[in-house]
């Protein structure tokens, strides 16, 4: 955590980059927000250097990867070795997001792609394997994701 709060600026540079990371320059940035490239350049180095931003992911369409069944395996596991579980549940072939949410059961969602029932059939073989409970499997149809408005919305002039 950073000893320095995050500032309009650094909000509006957060809010580009869930619009649009790959496609918005330093340059373009500046701009939206007030400051120059450097300045940008400068704010996203202290921003990776502070965990802030983690990375810059794709955002993949699975189904035209050849992956068209996206399952949510809704898993428990026990709560002493709920972290280590889903960090290892990163390791079994297909999956691409692991979330511990903080509940006594139904403790850890897997998401997983496999390009067959088979495929999904294995990927839940490998989590039991790993010594979670897989409570339920839902194929999900499609996710919608959008930038969180809280960060600098209202910072950036387009």
């Amino acid at each position: 955590m950073s000893d320095e709060p995050l500032d309009n600026v650094d909000r509006g540079i957060l809010h580009l980059l869930q619009e649009d990371a790959r496609n918005t320059t330093t340059t373009e940035m500046g701009n939206a927000v007030g400051v120059s490239a450097s300045t940008v350049g400068n704010r996203l180095q202290r921003l990776e250097e502070e965990d802030i931003i983690k990375g810059y992911h794709p955002q993949i369409d699975y189904h035209n990867a050849e992956f068209p069944l996206r399952v949510l395996f809704i898993c428990t596991a026990p709560i002493p070795v709920r972290d280590e579980l889903a960090e290892r549940a990163l390791e079994a072939d297909g999956v691409i997001n692991v979330k511990e949410i903080m509940a006594g059961v139904e403790n850890v969602h897997v998401e997983a792609v496999a390009p067959s029932r088979d495929g999904v059939t294995e990927i839940g073989k490998s989590l039991d394997e790993l010594g979670l409970d897989v409570v339920e499997e839902v194929l999900v149809k499609s996710e919608h994701v959008q930038p969180f408005d809280h960060f600098g919305q209202d910072e950036v002039n387009k």
